[in-house]
């Protein structure tokens, strides 16, 4: 089994049980959730199978839906996640992506930031209409969601950090 594969797989089940275990018991302010879960699809290898990497991220989302009983909606927005985020890692990272050259180990500090709080902002607005699904709460969508990227943008940007390869 090569490295890759297996510190993707360790990394699936650890944010999984973290997620289940601890995330999901936090609740500040009854709608701000950190959701860490993102950080699987957020440094999945770019040069990996496109399909594998939909099918994984479409996993993990039913994996945690599974465990919070709420519908099918984080798979639903694991997979759009997986889906758009080219978008975000050529708008991030730019010419790195385009020669597949990236290693998010390596990249810089400040296109790190932009490119997870974006993908996290997406997926959070994307997960929580989902939630609500209904447009005359669009005040508390935009609340919950806000303020839950707040959270998991700063706990994924420093748990990236701290388990970021030495140079």
């Amino acid at each position: 089994m090569n490295s890759s594969l297996a510190s993707n797989m360790i990394r699936f089940i650890i944010l999984l049980l973290a997620q289940v275990t601890i995330c999901n018991n936090i609740n500040l302010l009854g709608y701000i959730n950190p959701y860490i879960y993102v950080i699987f699809i957020l440094l999945f290898p770019v040069k990996s199978n496109r399909l594998l990497f939909l099918i994984l991220a479409f996993n993990l989302g039913l994996l945690v839906d599974m465990f919070l009983d709420s519908g099918g909606v984080h798979a639903g927005a694991s997979v759009f996640l997986a889906f758009v985020r080219p978008v975000f890692l050529k708008y991030a990272f730019g010419t790195l992506y385009d020669h597949q050259t990236l290693k998010f180990g390596n990249s810089e500090f400040g296109a790190l930031i932009m490119y997870v709080s974006g993908c996290v902002i997406f997926h959070h607005l994307i997960l929580f209409y989902l939630e609500i699904f209904n447009i005359s709460q669009i005040i508390l969508l935009l609340k919950k969601a806000l303020f839950s990227s707040i959270f998991t943008v700063s706990l994924s940007l420093l748990l990236i950090l701290l388990f970021r390869p030495r140079k």
